[in-house]
């Protein structure tokens, strides 16, 4: 495994690879957008602090991926210091963050870059990758213009020739599918493309406040369960939840009645999911559906 050292990643040791002839370690990986709103609640009290108490309760060394919309209602430093910072920046030396579109509301997501500095990547950008425990992810960013987003492009193809890796991921803030209560977007279609013929395995996203896992489909929504790329809508980290308004043929599971985050495993040559929900303080009047969903795939 070929190890890139990033000139604007200062934690280059958190991305290290084993020695060769050793298998990487399975590495645990928590991630979730749409996550902190203290319009209505103080920090500790907020939707964020519960799901950040999942993931205190977890492995301590897993990567923390953040799906955009850090905070509400626009991305300014003051709900990144007084929001964000008390609930999810405990996990920030080893977060990898995406940016949403709450965070351009405020003008050019300059709370969000000057909150994350080098680790948002370069900055105003919003694009990176990185190598970790023997998978490449790669942070897109679906909020660029055209031409910034054909620059995009071509940087993803370029770094996507370039992985040595066996397994890869990818995550941005907006889905592509979804059954969620957003207009369905084709802009990054060129993007699934391009993902979809490297051998990709997971994209991330979150923008509906729901969580959902659809199956393996190609860039043109049609299913491919040998190589296509399987997408995991994760908008629960603590915002307000949203209703589901129109069904995708190739949703597989979802839900929209707890926050929560997904738990990957990634090993080697595969990966494991789980949504780990927030329990409730008090039994609702009405018995509820299981929120959890788990299961286990092979890398392409």
């Amino acid at each position: 495994m070929k190890t890139r050292i990033l000139p604007w990643l200062a934690v280059a040791a958190a991305l290290s690879v084993p020695a060769a002839g050793h298998a990487a370690r399975p590495l645990t990986v928590y991630a979730a957008g749409d996550i902190a709103d203290c319009r209505y609640n103080r920090a500790a009290d907020s939707g964020a602090a519960g799901t950040a108490a999942i993931i205190a309760r977890g492995d301590p060394e897993a990567l923390i991926l953040t799906l955009g919309d850090h905070t509400y209602p626009n991305g300014a430093p003051a709900e990144f210091s007084d929001c964000y910072a008390p609930t999810w920046g405990q996990f920030k030396a080893r977060t990898r963050p995406t940016p949403g579109n709450h965070e351009y509301t405020s003008g050019k997501a300059a709370g969000y870059f000057d909150y994350f500095g080098e680790l948002a990547g370069p900055v105003g950008r919003g694009y990176y990758s990185f190598d970790k425990g023997g998978w490449h992810f790669i942070s897109l960013n679906s909020d660029l213009k055209t031409a910034e987003h054909q620059r995009q492009l071509l940087w993803l193809k370029d770094d996507l020739a370039a992985s040595k890796a066996r397994c890869a991921l990818a995550y941005w803030h907006a889905p592509m599918y979804s059954s969620g209560g957003h207009t369905p977007t084709r802009k990054m279609q060129d993007v699934w493309r391009a993902l979809h013929a490297a051998g990709v395995e997971l994209v991330l996203s979150g923008h509906d406040h729901d969580y959902e896992r659809l199956a393996p489909m190609d860039a043109d929504a049609q299913p491919d369960p040998a190589r296509g790329v399987r997408q995991f809508v994760v908008g629960t980290g603590g915002a307000m939840l949203t209703p589901f308004l129109w069904l995708n043929e190739q949703s597989e599971a979802r839900s929209n009645w707890r926050t929560g985050v997904l738990k990957l495993v990634l090993k080697e040559n595969s990966y494991e999911w789980e949504f780990l929900p927030v329990q409730p303080k008090t039994a609702p009047e009405r018995p509820q559906q299981e929120a959890r969903d788990s299961g286990t795939a092979n890398c392409h």
